[in-house]
Formats: structure tokens, sequence, C-alpha cells
């Protein structure tokens, strides 16, 4: 199958002279990225597509080779490349099996921007991706409007009356799952610290540092953010929320619109410049944050300027692990699993800490979740454009979670909603939760405890 892919140049595909073939010169993808493939198949038992569909092209190692040919110039950018790089849930899985460490996740990413820079989206595809990339999710102000509208869908009773009347039943299977689970709309940090330059530390000052709040974090998950907030200053963190900060850009560099994620990526460098660490408590958004250096590889400036930022961004159980966080001492009895978010465990490489965290909660009965750092098919928005793979890969992940636990736990907003849909599907009774709520539910009930004997 793979060799079918595998076709003479095209003359007529429209790209730049370069020393890459087939590439565009702009943001080609990387040789040096897959020099050190050997095509051993060691990444092959780690790749969820793989796994599925038993084709070479969807494997790690097929997909660089792949890439590597349009560089040679014996397969065009075309619908046969773009299915491929397009299946791909680019959750690094690969990268951590691989013995040479081969960046697939990178290659997919710079593969996309040369999708998109030959064939554009058109048509209703192009407007929504539009619309949702550029006109929507980069915006606040925007967002806090949709926050409101969904806010008013769910408290006026428009959300029970159109489940009651059966309107859902006309949507697609998995847009009705993603309303079905939707969580309570709360209030948006930004909004509630609008004219809060610090909040400050809960006793003494250990540091300051400074939150991304992100987009649909803030937005969907706002009582997380202010969970977030409230572990960090328990600790001695004073917090700021830099109020230019945007959207990370994950989305946008996952869909191969590298141009807007640069342009993004260069706000929130300047927002964050004065800052010192930077704390992120969504795992796609902390790895984007941190693989900034690569949307500027061919600007040095603005390079040097990304490295700097990124050496500075933290997932927020690292940052408390590192720093020495207070061990609360009310108990949450509930038995707990933990799921690693794809872009934490294997793109950060942050694994122990949040487990850490969960087992120095007193009460938690913690059960290790088997093959808990494979993909839950969120990956980003990827359960909305490729919705059968992803409800494949969410089967199989929903097969290792232990049935009899109360709450599965994690550190990603996406794998939230996923996961999620995954309860519901296979009713179950687990209850979803962010790690850092857990920690956040048992400072709380130390303060009441501690407010009742003062």
């Amino acid at each position: 199958m793979l060799k079918e892919l595998v076709k003479k140049k095209d003359a007529s595909l429209p790209c730049e002279e370069n020393t890459l073939s087939n590439y565009f010169a702009k943001d080609h993808p990387d040789e040096a990225k897959w020099a050190d493939c050997v095509h051993c198949g060691m990444c092959l038992e780690a790749c969820p597509t793989y796994l599925e569909t038993g084709q070479e092209q969807h494997s790690p190692r097929g997909r660089v080779h792949l890439i590597k040919s349009v560089a040679e110039g014996k397969l065009n950018v075309n619908e046969a490349f773009a299915d491929p790089v397009f299946q791909c849930l680019d959750c690094r899985a690969c990268t951590t099996a691989c013995p040479a460490d081969v960046d697939v996740g990178g290659l997919i990413e710079e593969a996309r921007g040369q999708v998109r820079q030959a064939m554009p989206l058109r048509g209703w595809k192009g407007a929504a991706g539009s619309f949702f990339l550029k006109r929507l999710f980069p915006h606040p102000n925007r967002m806090q409007t949709v926050s409101g509208l969904l806010k008013l869908y769910q408290q006026s009773g428009l959300q029970k009356v159109m489940r009651r009347s059966g309107a859902m039943k006309v949507m697609p299977d998995h847009l009705a799952g993603m309303e079905a689970i939707m969580p309570e709309m709360k209030a948006s940090v930004q909004k509630t610290y609008k004219n809060v330059d610090v909040i400050p530390a809960k006793g003494a000052v250990k540091a300051r540092v400074a939150m991304l709040t992100g987009c649909i974090m803030d937005v969907m998950f706002g009582d997380i953010n202010e969970s977030t907030i409230h572990v960090l200053t328990y600790n001695g963190n004073e917090v700021t929320l830099p109020k230019q900060q945007t959207c990370c850009g994950a989305l946008h560099v996952h869909a191969g619109d590298r141009d807007t994620g640069r342009k993004l990526a260069k706000q929130n460098i300047e927002a964050f410049e004065d800052a010192g660490k930077v704390i992120v408590n969504a795992a796609g958004c902390g790895c984007a944050l941190k693989e900034y250096p690569e949307l500027f590889k061919d600007d040095p400036e603005w390079r040097d300027r990304a490295e700097k930022f990124a050496a500075k961004v933290e997932d927020v159980s690292k940052y408390l692990y590192d720093t020495g966080y207070v061990k609360p001492e009310s108990p949450i009895h509930k038995s707990i699993t933990y799921h690693d978010a794809c872009h934490l465990a294997h793109g950060q490489g942050v694994r122990h800490e949040p487990r850490q965290m969960l087992q120095d909660i007193p009460g938690v009965e913690y059960k290790e979740m088997k093959n808990a750092d494979t993909c839950c098919g969120s990956a980003g928005i990827y359960n909305l454009t490729n919705p059968e793979m992803a409800g494949a890969v969410l089967d199989r992940k929903m097969a290792d979670v232990p049935e009899d636990v109360d709450m599965i736990s994690m550190g990603n907003p996406g794998c939230m909603l996923q996961m999620a849909m995954g309860v519901q599907k296979y009713g179950r009774r687990s209850e979803i939760v962010h790690t850092i709520q857990l920690l956040d539910w048992a400072y709380q009930k130390d303060e009441q405890a501690a407010g009742k004997k003062g």
C-alpha cells in the first residue's frame, strides 16, 4: 500500500525552488528529524492509528517514509500524502518508544503546514476553520461572548428542551455526544480578575508566577483555572494573569496554519516577557508553548526570544512538585485512577509528579491504569475532524480504565471532554476531574477545618 503512494515528481506541483524537491521552501520538514529513523518498528505498537488500521502508511515509520519521499521527489504533496499526515493523532507516543528519539510529531506538524500551503481548505471546511481558528479562539472577548451564550443555553432551560425534544438525534453522533457531556459554564478568571494586577499569596511569599489562562480552558473550565490560582497562592505564590496573553496556537499548528501559530506565539512571548515562571494547567497548551522555538527556526531573533520563553514554561503539577507544596491534611475518600495526557507524558515528560500529588491526599485509594499513557482520541479537535478514528481510539482506552474507580484524573481539558464521552458511552459512574482540582478540594477542607478551630 505504501509503495502505491510513491510516485514520480509532478512538474506541475506549485512548489517554490528549494533543496527538498517537492516541498515549499517555507517551513519545510527538517531533514534532521528523519535522519535517525532506521524503520526498526519499535514505534508500531505505540501508535494508535496503526493499531486500529494495521496499515503501514498510518504508522510512525510509514509517515516518516512518506515525508522523506516528498523531499526526495518521489511523492507529491497531494491527497494521498495528506491523508496519513492528518490521520495522525500527533500524540508523540512514537517518540517515547523510539530508541533514536525521532521527532515524528514535529515532522507531522511541518508536513501539515506543507499540505495547507499546497492545498488550502475550501468551501465550508475552509470557512469553519477560518472562523474558529482565526476569528474566535485568538480573541478573548469573543470567547467570553460564546461562554455567555452557552451559559444562557444551560441556565435558561433551552438545553433541557433540546434534549427532551429529540433534536439532538438529528446531529452527528460525535457532536451530540459532545453536547451531552458539556461542562457547566463557570466564571472566567480573566473576567473575575480583570482589574487585579497581582493575586496575593497566602502567607509568606515564595515566588511570583504568571499563569496562562488559555482559551478553551478559561471558557469551559473556569473552575479549574480558579482551582489552579487557589493552589498556587495557597503554596506561597503570587499570581499574575497577563492581560495581553492569547490562545497558545496549538490547534492552529496542528491544523497546518503555522503563520497564525507564529502570530499568536509572538503575542504570548511579548505578554510573558517580563514574567518569571509561566504556569500552565493544560497539557496541550504547555507542550505548544515549549515548542515555540520550532516555529521560528528560520528567524534567529524570534527563535532566541522563543527559547527564553519556552525555558520558563512549566506544567502546574511539575512546578508544585519541584518547589514543594503543602501536603493536605483533610481526606478525600475516593478511589482514583490517572490518565496521562499525551502532551504531558510524551510531550513534556511529566508523569510522576501528578501521580505523587494524588497519592499525597489523605483518603485517596490510588489505582494505576493499564496503558495510562495511550491516547484517548481527543488530540486537540481530532475527535471533531476524525470522529470515527477518535471513537475507536477511545474504545481501546476505556477498556483499560478500571471499572470500579470513583474518579479519573488528568491534566488536559480536551482529554477531560473525550474521557467524559467514554464514561457516558459505557455507562460508567466515574467522575472526570483535573488533578489540580483534587488538591484544591483538599486544601479547601483544610481551610474550613482551620476556620472552625479558630
